[in-house]
């Protein structure tokens, strides 16, 4: 009992990190998101004022909905490209600690960084992509690639993706680690391919990685900022304009804090509705398989 009671007293300091830094700020932002609070004066309550204005806008409304389109094709390139990379890698060891090392390093730089480079790739003059295109003789399929409001989303979509499949990538690899040789070894005495070993052995035991990644790529995409601000700033026309490039306008741009304190909890909403979706589903699917 004693050592049980000691065990509690050592989350102590975790738990007051947490109300100080997460739960904390997250009720004064709630509290803020019904006044009209604008930096400095008093905060007028407004009541339900903003969330109606969210509700009733079609620009936030879109903007909820191209942060969610966005999430989906982020999330779904990235646990595609990540378990492709690891299934082969997990099938090559003696390129594995290299490639695995080279794929992960894109994870390990910044978003402005990496935001300048992609701009500059994707120039529409004299960006590395255009002028590869025209060097291999594909000049017609050059393209603005940011300036074009249908190409503009998926230009940054890719670069997200390519920053974090080597992320993903690592997630599979743990999972592939935990998976029994002999599995692999029954397989190949039964004379599966290696399609159908992975298909039919190795992805239904790679369940909880799946949860892990989609989870976790979710999450982190959800809140994108920096890519979508350094490279469109949310143009062309609003089709790169996501939630989280309306919270900083309206908060550093316009000083509305109360609004921008709503788009914020809107936001949280969102986050934890999906991820307690997502964990709900894949989790069953688990248990299932």
């Amino acid at each position: 009992m004693r050592a049980r009671n000691s065990l509690y007293i050592f989350t102590i300091p975790a738990l007051a990190v947490l109300t100080l830094f997460f739960i904390h700020p997250i009720i004064l932002t709630a509290d803020m998101s019904f006044t009209s609070f604008k930096g400095i004066g008093a905060a007028e309550p407004v009541g339900w004022k903003n969330y109606d204005r969210i509700v009733s806008r079609d620009r936030y409304l879109d903007a909820i909905w191209i942060t969610l389109w966005y999430t989906v094709i982020v999330v779904t390139a990235l646990t595609i490209t990540g378990m492709f990379f690891a299934a082969v890698l997990h099938r090559l060891p003696a390129i594995r600690n290299f490639s695995r090392a080279a794929l992960y390093t894109p994870a390990m730089m910044s978003f402005v960084v990496v935001g300048y480079i992609w701009q500059f790739l994707y120039s529409p003059l004299n960006g590395g992509i255009n002028v590869a295109l025209r060097d291999l003789g594909l000049g017609a399929w050059e393209q603005n690639w940011l300036g074009n409001p249908d190409l503009a989303l998926y230009s940054v979509a890719f670069t997200q993706i390519w920053m974090f499949t080597g992320f993903t990538c690592a997630i599979f690899l743990a999972g592939f680690a935990g998976i029994p040789e002999e599995i692999g070894e029954a397989g190949k005495l039964e004379g599966a391919t290696s399609w159908q070993r992975f298909r039919y052995l190795e992805l239904p035991l790679l369940g909880p990685s799946i949860t892990v990644s989609v989870i976790l790529t979710t999450i982190g995409t959800l809140k994108t900022f920096e890519l979508p601000f350094i490279l469109t700033n949310g143009g062309p026309d609003g089709a790169t304009r996501m939630l989280s490039i309306e919270i900083i306008n309206n908060l550093f741009g316009q000083y509305k804090f109360g609004f921008a304190s709503a788009l914020s909890i809107v936001m949280l909403i969102i986050v934890l509705a999906v991820s307690f979706i997502q964990n709900k589903v894949l989790r069953d699917r688990e248990n299932v398989t």
